[in-house]
């Protein structure tokens, strides 16, 4: 998501299965392939990533995590902010 472009998500095992949904469910940033996968199914999902409207939309919503993403690693951001946190409260010495 960090590139801006929607995914196919093949679930198999551990957070793959949590990663696969909120890509494809909460986020609409991905699609599925069905668990019997088909080189036919496999091409279309790439077609409509590639070109139809849906995956249009999706585009879109990679393009924005992306910026989000570019967002939160700038200083001052949330991801950079959180990390200092981090070091600070976990690695450095409390006086």
């Amino acid at each position: 998501m960090c590139g801006g472009v929607p995914v196919i998500s093949w679930p198999f095992f551990a957070d793959q299965q949590t990663n696969c949904r909120y890509q494809c469910n909460e986020w609409g940033v991905g699609m599925e392939i069905d668990s019997n996968v088909r080189r036919d199914a496999v091409a279309g999902l790439i077609a409509e990533l590639m070109e139809g409207e849906q995956g249009e939309e999706m585009r879109r919503k990679a393009r924005e995590w992306r910026d989000k993403a570019v967002e939160a690693a700038k200083p001052g951001g949330t991801s950079h902010r959180n990390f200092d946190d981090l070091v600070r409260d976990v690695l450095l010495p409390k006086n």
